[in-house]
């Protein structure tokens, strides 16, 4: 039987960094704040929210994917993970702030 790798979560949260309320996407889980860009370390598959660590995941470096737009990395601040995740820079609910992505792009945040 296989195992499903993806769970769909797509609730709403307040952001642990900077405090700011996001809104569920919609059509995907949502797993980083649109404003500050950071994220949780809360899932081992997407969704699942099964990992116990639960450190804040800061953005170190966004990559510009020509199929995917960007893919934001991250890095754990309790356990080191090093962690990729796709931008929601085109989503209709509070997209990412695209001036952080391009700092993120030119390594200058």
């Amino acid at each position: 039987m296989e195992v499903k790798r993806f769970a769909k979560n797509d609730s709403g949260f307040i952001c642990k960094n900077c405090s700011k309320e996001v809104l569920p996407l919609g059509y995907t889980s949502r797993n980083h704040c649109p404003f500050c860009l950071c994220s949780l370390h809360v899932d081992i598959n997407p969704g699942d929210r099964a990992n116990e660590c639960g450190g804040i995941l800061r953005p170190i470096q966004a990559l510009p994917d020509p199929k995917r737009g960007y893919i934001i990395v991250h890095r754990c601040e309790r356990c080191g993970a090093v962690l990729r995740n796709k931008a929601a820079h085109e989503a209709r609910v509070q997209p990412d702030d695209m001036n952080l992505i391009i700092k993120l792009t030119a390594g200058s945040l």
